[in-house]
C-alpha cells in the first residue's frame, strides 16, 4: 500500500506532466495558427518545420545545442535522430510532445467506482 506522502508525490508528478502537456499544446496551437495565417496569405499550404521555427526564434541556441550535442553525444546521435525531428512541422512535433506528456501523467480511474469497499 502507498502512504499519503507517496500519493501526494504521484499527484504532483502527474500535475507537472499535465502542465508540460498543456504548454506543448499551446505551442502547437500557436505554431498551427501561424502556419494557417501564412497559408491563407500565400494561397498555398505553408508548413514551418521545427528547425526553421527554432532558427527564426533563437538561432544562437540552435547552434549551441547542435555543437553541444555533437561534442558530447557525437554526430551519430544528432544526424539520424535529431535532424529528422527538426525537419518535421512544428505543430506536429509539439502535438506529439503534448500527447506523450499527457499519457505520462494519465491515471486510470478505479474499476469499481468511487464508493466501492
Amino acid at each position: 500500500m502507498i502512504n499519503d506522502a507517496g500519493l501526494f508525490a504521484m499527484a504532483v508528478i502527474r500535475f507537472v506532466f499535465h502542465l508540460l502537456s498543456g504548454l506543448a499544446l499551446v505551442a502547437a496551437i500557436v505554431a498551427g495558427t501561424l502556419d494557417a495565417i501564412q497559408s491563407v496569405s500565400a494561397s498555398s499550404v505553408v508548413l514551418t518545420s521545427l528547425g526553421n521555427a527554432w532558427l527564426n526564434l533563437d538561432p544562437e541556441s540552435l547552434a549551441l545545442t547542435e555543437i553541444t550535442a555533437t561534442t558530447y553525444l557525437g554526430q551519430d546521435i544528432w544526424r539520424p535522430f535529431v535532424a529528422p525531428v527538426l525537419a518535421q512541422p512544428a505543430f506536429a512535433v509539439f502535438l506529439g510532445i503534448a500527447l506523450i506528456f499527457w499519457m505520462a501523467g494519465y491515471s486510470r480511474p478505479q474499476f469499481a467506482g468511487r464508493f466501492s469497499a
